[in-house]
């Protein structure tokens, strides 16, 4: 069922039409049948909609206007201007991407859902043990997360949503970078 079928479609049937509801005085009074028959074409796409209102709340089933709207009941960080299928992916799998939130594994699996490429992502925290006191302290002196994206064409990707996924995705107290470089494997053709 198509986003235009949620207003009046024109030679709609309902399932219910309300001049058979009418009581018998109404019957044969065209009035009250026209009056009803009117009522009829606007709540006929409600009923369409009721009877399937589980695959609204399906990604895969869901108009492409209501996908959009599910992308904002479940937290995706997209910007509407995504390919359909991607945005329905991103509803499907937002709950899994908010398990791992604030994860490296979160990270990387909101880059590559948002641009189809692993990133490249280096921490600068660490942990290790040891079995004497005051020993060096594992990873940078400043925390922070940097993201390299890298992709055959870098202008073809936007900066501006990259900073967006990573900052959604990453340690909500960690300050980060990121970079969009040439692939490697294009770097040496």
């Amino acid at each position: 069922m198509s986003g235009s079928a949620r207003g009046t479609v024109p030679g709609l049937a309902t399932p219910h039409p309300l001049g058979a509801a009418l009581p018998a005085v109404y019957a044969e009074d065209d009035f009250g049948q026209r009056f009803v028959a009117g009522l009829d074409v606007v709540l006929a796409p409600l009923f369409h909609v009721l009877d399937s209102l589980e695959a609204y709340f399906s990604p895969w089933l869901a108009p492409a206007d209501f996908v959009d709207y599910l992308a904002g009941w479940v937290g995706t960080e997209l910007t509407g201007t995504e390919p359909l299928a991607l945005r329905r992916q991103a509803v499907a799998s937002a709950v899994a991407l908010h398990r791992v939130r604030g994860t490296r594994q979160g990270l990387a699996a909101a880059v590559r859902l948002a641009f189809g490429v692993d990133p490249e992502i280096t921490e600068s925290g660490g942990a290790s043990w040891s079995a004497r006191p005051l020993g060096p302290f594992p990873g940078a002196p400043a925390a922070g997360v940097h993201v390299v994206l890298r992709v055959a064409d870098p202008a073809a990707v936007d900066p501006h949503r990259l900073r967006g996924v990573v900052a959604a995705a990453r340690p909500a107290h960690l300050p980060f970078t990121v970079a969009v470089t040439t692939s490697r494997t294009s770097e040496g053709a």
